[in-house]
């Protein structure tokens, strides 16, 4: 009997240990990207880090380097066939990726991406993979279901080293599964979901707004484009839309976009785990820089091998 109890006492102990372990702090990357008309780079000392509103060390800030980076362009196949104008610019900018970068084409049909590649360093095979949307309306059926389904079971790379990941979705972000497009109705649990999904997944969510086949009007644009600030706001990146028509060319925010992904760093703090989703907050002091980061983040996330 007494052997028995020291036992359980023991395997007690243990457990608690264990859990206390999970529950502790553990080292955590977010992806922090930076505007700046400031030509120096941030050091750790130029960025102020808070964790559930807690001041937390900064221990690490390196650049997303090419051979880190994995880059999936997102197309919603429900998009007016007017796109195929913009097929040439993003062949473009797939072929002009840095060197190492990993990229992935897919389309967004019925709640789930679909696409005849993995991710790849093949630049030329990645846009070949580019072509006309069918233009059937609603065909994505929601936007926000096919981009949890996809970050959810993100493709494996080839090896096992972690890496910084990036979303380009090109949609006109309208969720139909949230009922009216009224400006009084901009609070989709779809969205919030796929919000949350991306932040567990460490994904920073950017977005080009181009109109649908079914959907027309200013009302359905401005709430496709709120959506998706929402998205970009909690994940760290960002919507590109111009008034609520689709832009004359796609061209300027590819640029913007590929500036973006050179300019993106891996922060790297503790975190406290066991209770999911942690909030995250991320300023700098430097003139004329903003940062912008993911609002919640995934304790234990690692975007970029130490």
């Amino acid at each position: 009997m007494t052997r028995y109890l020291l036992a359980l006492t023991l395997l007690t102990v243990t457990s608690f240990a264990a859990q206390a372990q999970q529950e502790g702090p553990t080292p955590t990357q977010a992806l922090v990207a930076v505007e700046s008309k400031n030509p120096t780079a941030p050091a750790i000392s130029d960025v102020t880090i808070k964790v559930n509103n807690r001041a937390t060390v900064l221990t690490g800030l390196t650049p997303v380097q090419a051979s880190g980076a994995q880059v999936a362009i997102l197309i919603d196949d429900g998009l007016r066939m007017s796109m195929a104008r913009e097929l040439p610019a993003l062949r473009d900018f797939v072929k002009g990726l840095r060197p190492g970068t990993e990229v992935f084409v897919g389309y967004m049909q019925n709640g789930r991406v679909i696409t005849g590649q993995n991710f790849t360093t093949d630049f030329d095979a990645a846009a070949n993979g580019l072509r006309i949307p069918v233009g059937s309306p609603g065909l994505s059926a929601s936007p926000y279901f096919c981009l949890s389904s996809f970050v959810k079971s993100w493709p494996e790379n080839s090896g096992s080293t972690p890496k910084a990941r990036f979303v380009l979705m090109i949609t006109n972000g309208v969720d139909p599964y949230n009922g009216s497009t009224s400006i009084m109705n901009q609070n989709s649990p779809y969205v919030d979901a796929a919000v949350k999904d991306a932040q567990r997944a460490g994904v920073a969510v950017y977005s080009m707004y181009y109109s649908d086949a079914g959907f027309r009007g200013g009302r359905a644009s401005f709430s496709g484009q709120s959506y998706l600030a929402q998205i970009a706001e909690g994940t760290g990146g960002t919507a590109y839309y111009q008034g609520t028509g689709n832009p004359v060319s796609m061209e300027p925010y590819l640029k913007q976009f590929q500036k973006a992904l050179s300019e993106t760093y891996v922060a790297t703090f503790v975190a406290p785990a066991g209770r999911g989703l942690v909030q995250l907050k991320v300023s700098t002091k430097l003139p004329k820089t903003k940062l912008y980061a993911p609002s919640y983040v995934n304790p234990g996330t690692q975007l970029q091998q130490q």
